[in-house]
């Protein structure tokens, strides 16, 4: 039935709900007629049959709580009855909230009065939310969101009341006693479901709170302990002792930090040092639910913010998500939920159950929460569709799972709705589970349970798929036993029959493992997870080629782990992953290296879209600005950009890697988060710069890229090049900063700072190796060049080569009027008629005197071979450079070498362009992939199998031989493309 805000349970026109049996019926008529006695205008609603007496007298008999709140307070079943249901409640939770207020007598109420408010609207409030709720008036989350509400106002009140209370006693100084908490520094968290705003019908409500000693409104700090002790101890009672009134909430203060050690309320200062250096991961996954609901809101959001970087981690944090489902393997181990059933199962704690769900939703919103803030929402139907849109899950699982969950929500209400207990049980007797399933509107028990078991087992289902399952050292392929110090035979079988040539050998290595020989495998805790992985590992290392190198690099790679359990956690739990990183280890050494020495680098494979998703300018672009956002200082931003250069790199190369990008994309994305990331170094050394010696009048600064950075061609271990072009006033003197630089060697000292900023060892690596030689008069000239001075050089000084390599230039930051200025003075240098068969001469004898200074040595040394990349690049500088003398002018700076072939048009033969363009093509698909996978040149005998693999798989070709072949007969075509061109 959907809401307008008027909708009474008088419109209940269908029976929803029957009766437990007829003597229940009986008593609940007669307790109805005695009703109408005491409250005579109960008669016409109630009165006569009809759907709505019906309704009430079914539900009198299902709920024994419902029946003793009517037998105490028939005007509010009169109320219920008569008048619309939301602005019943809507006026119960005010009622909670000004119940701290003075009533028409000015005077402020005791405690005890506070009390008695409170208590009379939460009766209001739980018994019309059970009405409309049977009635199905409302869903399950309707019901929620008027416990939460209620709570909320409750708990503000309580605090409002004892803040006034402490002013009264002269502990307190408020600034606003008709705001008691605004400014106060008391921060109440709702915790939990109280926290996600999804109560449920009698729920405890965990409360953590904080105080700021410096806030201002204690008269003497040094009683802060003892006085906010005090006050929460005042707030318990008030809140939860039982009086003739009943109770308000059930209060946990248990989730505070080390409840066994501090008090009931905790500085924020030693909050903060507690979770950033001993906070658990129950604890993360409790945080991401947490909100102000009472107390200083403002001071609660800040606090929240603070603990942003605990609960939601940088790097992604599978050991957490480890630990997070061991707590529920212990839930299931010692509270004896280890099946699923109906009669007496849990729906909270039990297999298939509520905690599953959230368990599902908060894994994975830690796994991936630090680097999406979308995914960082309290609520679980919320949450569970924001995965669904950030592609973590299907849009099925999601919508799956929320009917799951308001299903078992709707039962856990019943439950407690029947005496009011804190309970998630189901009943063991027949007919008390009758209750349950009439409550739910089912015809009968059968019904109930074939509903239930559904439910249950998809959730379990579900939450299986999102954890591996538990296995010891078994396999369906055999024995995979590692204790002792002799081999077991049924293992080496086992090994043999999984494609280990040498399972000896493979068995030592295990072995070796499991001693806890290496850092990574000391932990208890680390070998049990290798253990639990091994099996699945085997496997997978067994069905790569040549598994025994493979694994045998992996086993290497595993002993120079610093740590190993984040690595098994996150392998354990992906298997996808695990079949990735068999290829790393079976391809890639280099990446191996990498990621052995910065493991993170490894967290953003996590992302689902990664391998549809092209790192683009925009792509990368929208990730740094993510990943800046939270830099406070220099060296923090750089840092950051040292780790997002390096993941990003990483990513780039895993989608190289299994082919979901050639090698021209693979250029280009490394080009863009080169250009990228250099930009923002650059902008952060500006600053810097800024700060401790002021500006320059005029000044400005603009950053070129040259060679492979130039013209979007850089691979996974390309250094950089770049030229720093300044300008000033003609008239400009030294800086105005407290420090003043002449305009020289103020330039010229940003331009040292850039080189350090990017090129640097750091703990975090170092951002790109930096090369300034393509700069005016190379390392003898200055290594920051005013752009007049350069266009002089460039017009009057630079030999052909320098022009050629101009040819590639592109201004990638700074400035966006300089760089407009230096894009126009490179296209008209490079528009200059030119002395053809000069520039022919120059060409062909640095051809020939490269092929002289460095001979390929080898068919695999791509850019050097006769015929090779550096034909190419030539063939189109050259042409870039004799296209004006001939009558066209293509000005080829940020373009690819392909694309600047292309745009020759009829200066180069069509079946000459077309040659280069296909040995371009294969060299670079060849080259991106080389490069990634190792350090130095590619020779097959030394190179590892799965790279082989590799380079015929980016050649196209069916192996390696066919590969060579091919290189040979097209770099031979480009040789004589060359000889025709450059004659």
């Amino acid at each position: 039935m959907a809401l307008d805000g008027n909708t009474r349970l008088a419109e209940v026109t269908e029976q929803v709900i029957r009766p437990l049996n007829q003597t229940e019926l009986k008593a609940a008529t007669a307790l109805v007629k005695d009703l109408i006695k005491q409250e005579p205008e109960l008669l016409e609603p109630l009165g006569a049959d009809g759907p709505l007496r019906n309704f009430v007298l079914a539900a009198l008999t299902l709920s024994p709580y419902l029946r003793e709140i009517a037998e105490v307070r028939p005007s509010l079943l009169l109320q219920a009855v008569t008048q619309p249901v939301e602005p019943m409640l809507a006026e119960a939770v005010a009622d909670a909230r000004n119940a701290w207020r003075a009533d028409g007598s000015g005077a402020a109420p005791s405690e005890a009065v506070v009390m008695t408010r409170l208590r009379l609207a939460k009766r209001k409030l739980a018994f019309v939310t059970a009405l409309a709720d049977l009635a199905r008036i409302f869903s399950a989350r309707d019901t929620t969101r008027w416990l939460t509400a209620l709570a909320d106002a409750s708990v503000a009140a309580a605090i409002d009341h004892l803040l006034v209370s402490g002013q009264e006693a002269g502990k307190l100084v408020l600034k606003d006693i008709a705001e008691p908490s605004r400014g106060s520094g008391l921060i109440v968290l709702g915790m939990g479901k109280h926290g996600a705003s999804e109560l449920n019908y009698s729920s405890d409500i965990d409360l953590v709170v904080f105080y700021d000693a410096e806030a201002g409104i204690l008269r003497d700090p040094e009683d802060a302990m003892e006085t906010y002790g005090r006050m929460m101890r005042r707030l318990v009672r008030m809140l939860q002792e039982r009086t003739a009134d009943g109770y308000v909430f059930r209060t946990d203060l248990r989730l505070r930090p080390d409840p066994g050690s501090t008090p009931l309320a905790v500085p924020v200062e030693a909050a903060l040092i507690y979770y950033e250096g001993r906070g658990q991961n129950w604890e993360r996954a409790a945080f991401i639910k947490a909100r102000p609901v009472a107390g200083d809101l403002k001071a609660g959001e800040g606090f929240l913010r603070e603990l942003v970087p605990f609960v939601f981690r940088k790097y992604l944090d599978y050991a957490a998500i480890a630990d997070i489902h061991s707590i529920k393997r212990q839930i299931h181990a010692h509270k004896g939920h280890g099946a699923i059933a109906v009669k007496g199962h849990n729906v909270k704690l039990g297999r298939g159950g509520i905690r599953e769900i959230e368990f599902f939703v908060q894994t994975q919103q830690l796994i991936a929460g630090g680097r999406m803030p979308d995914l960082r929402i309290r609520g679980t139907e919320e949450a569970l569709a924001a995965l669904a849109r950030a592609q973590w899950i299907d849009t099925a699982t999601a919508e799956e799972l929320t009917e799951c969950y308001w299903f078992l929500r709707d039962i856990e209400h019943r439950i407690q709705m029947v005496r009011d207990e804190q309970t998630h049980i189901l009943p063991e007797t027949e007919a008390e589970l009758k209750r349950i399933a009439f409550m739910l509107g089912f015809i009968d028990t059968s019904a109930f349970s074939k509903a239930l078991d559904e439910v249950l087992r998809t959730v379990e289902k579900r939450y299986a798929r999102l954890f591996e399952k538990e296995e010891g050292l078994s396999s369906a392929a055999g024995n995979l036993v590692f204790t002792g110090q002799q081999d077991d035979p049924d293992t080496l079988k086992t090994l043999a029959g999984m494609g280990f040539e040498r399972p000896e050998a493979i068995s030592s290595v295990i072995r070796t493992w499991h001693y806890g020989r290496y850092r990574a495998t000391q932990s208890v805790e680390a070998r049990e997870r290798l253990t639990e992985l091994t099996p699945n590992l085997l496997k997978a290392f067994g069905e790569s080629r040549r598994a025994d190198e493979a694994l045998l690099r992996f086993d290497e790679f595993l002993s120079g782990l610093p740590a190993g359990i984040q690595l098994f956690s996150l392998l354990g739990n992906n298997p996808t992953l695990l079949d990735l990183i068999v290829r790393i280890m079976a391809a890639a050494p280099r990446l191996a290296q990498i990621i052995s020495e910065r493991p993170h680098v490894f967290d953003g494979m996590l992302d689902p879209a990664l391998l549809v998703e092209l790192p683009t300018r925009d792509y990368l672009e929208r990730r740094l600005r993510s990943f800046l956002s939270g830099a406070r200082h220099y060296e923090d931003v750089l840092d950051r950009l040292r780790i997002f250069a390096a993941e990003q790199r990483f990513l780039i190369g895993i989608r190289l890697l299994t082919g979901s990008i050639g090698g021209a994309q693979a250029g280009r994305g490394f080009t863009e988060l080169a250009g990228l990331v250099i930009g923002e170094a650059l902008t952060a050394v500006i600053a810097e710069m800024e700060a401790a010696h002021g500006k320059i009048a005029g000044g400005r600064v603009a950053l070129a890229g040259m060679g492979k950075l130039g013209s979007y061609e850089l691979t996974a271990g390309s250094d950089v090049d770049i030229i720093l072009l300044y300008e000033h006033d003609d008239d400009a003197g030294d800086s105005d900063g407290p420090k003043p630089l002449d305009p020289v060697r103020y330039f010229t000292r940003l331009t040292q700072r850039l080189i350090a900023a990017v090129s640097a060892p750091t703990a975090e690596g170092v951002l790109y190796e930096v090369d300034m030689r393509l700069r005016p008069s190379g390392n003898k000239g200055p290594v920051a060049t005013r752009l007049r001075a350069f266009t002089k050089y460039q017009r009057e000084e630079a030999w052909t080569w320098e022009h050629m390599a101009l040819s590639r230039a592109r201004m990638i930051a700074g400035d966006a009027s300089l760089m407009t200025e230096a894009d126009a003075i490179i296209a008209e240098i490079l528009k200059t008629t030119r002395d053809e068969a000069v520039v022919t001469k120059d060409v062909a004898e640095m051809r020939k005197l490269i092929e002289k200074e460095k001979p390929a040595g080898s068919i695999w040394n791509l850019k050097l071979i006769p015929g090779g990349l550096i034909d190419i690049e030539f063939i189109a500088q050259y042409l870039a450079l004799v296209a004006p003398a001939r009558g066209r002018v293509v000005v080829t700076n940020g373009l690819s070498t392909a694309d600047a072939l292309v745009a020759f048009g009829d200066l180069l033969d069509a079946n000459d362009r077309d040659t280069c363009l296909s040995a371009l093509k294969l060299y670079t698909d060849i080259a991106q992939v080389t490069r990634l996978c190792i350090d130095g040149g590619f020779e097959p005998q030394g190179a590892p199998a799965g790279l082989v693999d590799l380079v015929a798989r980016a050649a196209e070709c069916p192996d390696l031989k066919t590969t060579e072949a091919e290189v040979k007969r097209l770099s031979k075509a480009v040789r004589k493309v060359f000889g025709r061109v450059v004659a």
